[in-house]
């Protein structure tokens, strides 16, 4: 499997509601949602200067839909993903009244991790499409399967020598990945993430488990498995092909000429200084 791949596609996460006891497009309502979804892309917003060019995100050609399948989601059988329980509505709430109280305009810390480019969700595990980049390269050798996505390129090293997880004290935002073959199927586990990761709002006790085929000479078929029991009362399972490029990724340097960030705790500094200035004034 080692090379370069991509996973790029327009399949929705869950199914629409358009298609809810659709499993499956047509062939014309595929090549119609495809096109829907591009043009919508390349619709941005003209006065929002991240995206003032917006045609340098566009893979090459029409990505369309890796499947015909409505939905990358594959079990539940409806394509939605299962609705989040008790426990991880409160959770989510306590997260939500978390960031009200800290003052995001301080430091550099208070910011989100996506923002300050140390961790997106798609990522992984389990390995998720992005609007554009999302393209990923494989390394293998005897001992490890490593993947490194194009778009925030940590490279996630799987160990093949048997060992088990790490001591439950160990965390991190991938989480720790362990591998093993099943025939012609690299298959990982990975637990052990924080509760920072929160994969669509997930614990620190998520589990997930990838599955990488090689269908043929150009074809993955990658499939994953959530679990965990303090967000979702089941598991839940998706599936969709990822496709050989033979173009290299380049390096996605997040915050290299990113002015945003130093820009935004300026523009507070400066508003602080205002603020200071005009009570001074007014005693």
């Amino acid at each position: 499997m080692q090379g370069y791949w991509t996973n790029a596609t327009y399949t929705p996460v869950e199914r629409p509601a358009e298609f809810k006891d659709q499993e499956f497009f047509t062939v014309a309502q595929a090549q119609e949602y495809a096109k829907k979804a591009q043009d919508r892309f390349l619709s941005q917003p003209d006065d929002d200067p991240h995206y003032d060019n917006s045609i340098w995100m566009v893979e090459k050609g029409l990505k369309g839909v890796s499947t015909l399948r409505t939905s990358i989601v594959v079990d539940p059988a409806d394509g939605r993903i299962p609705p989040v329980n008790a426990e991880g509505r409160k959770r989510a709430e306590e997260r939500a009244a978390a960031r009200k109280r800290v003052d995001v305009f301080a430091s550099a810390q208070n910011r989100g991790i996506s923002e300050r480019c140390i961790y997106w969700a798609h990522e992984g595990p389990p390995l998720m499409p992005t609007g554009y980049n999302s393209n990923l390269q494989i390394w293998q050798s005897p001992g490890e399967f490593v993947v490194i996505p194009e778009m925030m390129p940590a490279a996630r090293v799987v160990s093949l020598d048997g060992r088990a997880h790490a001591g439950a004290a160990i965390r991190s935002l991938h989480g720790d990945s362990r591998g093993r073959w099943e025939g012609d199927t690299m298959v990982v586990e990975t637990t052990n993430f924080t509760d920072r990761t929160a994969f669509r709002g997930s614990s620190e006790h998520l589990k997930v488990t990838e599955r990488f085929t090689l269908v043929d000479a150009k074809t993955i078929r990658y499939q994953f498995t959530v679990e965990d029991p303090h967000t979702w009362d089941r598991p839940w399972s998706g599936e969709y092909p990822i496709t050989k490029i033979s173009e290299p990724i380049y390096e996605y340097a997040c915050h290299e000429g990113n002015y945003g960030m130093p820009n935004i705790l300026k523009a507070q500094r400066a508003v602080e200084a205002q603020e200071r200035a005009k009570a001074t004034g007014s005693r």
